[in-house]
């Protein structure tokens, strides 16, 4: 047990935690989830007086941008 791990939690002593991803790709992650945000708001306070489909489309774009948004900030970061 010189590795640093304990009997049995399944840890060996270079799974250290990842840390904070760094800042280029957390300022990417906010800029997609303020996009979102942005995409929503308009979706449903300004453009849906004018074209439902439109309201609708901007929301299944802001739905999907989430999980790229997570994809972009744990990018190369291993597990």
């Amino acid at each position: 047990m010189t590795d640093g791990s304990r009997p049995g939690d399944g840890r060996e002593r270079d799974d250290e935690p990842l840390g904070e991803p760094p800042a280029h790709r957390r300022r990417a992650y906010f800029w997609l989830m303020g996009t979102c945000i942005v995409l929503i708001v308009l979706a449903w306070n300004v453009v849906r007086f004018w074209s439902v489909p439109a309201a609708v489309a901007m929301s299944v774009v802001a739905a999907l941008i989430p999980p790229v948004a997570a994809i972009v900030a744990n990018w190369g970061r291993g597990g």
